[in-house]
């Protein structure tokens, strides 16, 4: 499916996904290398994806920064933009 016109309601959770399952990581190993308790790492990882419950900044950057993207492409609504973000963070 894609959104290049209309992102999904829920962009965080949408980018989240995207950029986890490109770095070929669990939910559970995404949520352990951004610093969250191994006991818990899958559901809140799965909960964030979901749209469920957003992170704090402080835990969006650690998530962001396990998957080796910029912050700012986890809320990047427009997927040009998101595009040129993770261009522009690996020239």
């Amino acid at each position: 499916m894609s959104h290049k016109h209309n992102p999904p309601k829920h962009i965080f959770a949408y980018r989240l996904k995207e950029a986890r399952q490109r770095a070929g990581l669990s939910q559970k190993q995404l949520g352990i290398a951004a610093g969250i308790d191994e006991f818990v790492a899958s559901t809140r990882i799965n909960r964030y994806e979901q749209g469920v419950h957003e992170p704090d900044i402080k835990t969006a950057s650690s998530l962001a920064k396990a998957l080796n993207v910029p912050l700012a492409y986890l809320f990047a609504e427009d997927n040009r933009l998101a595009v040129t973000i993770l261009k522009f963070n690996h020239d």
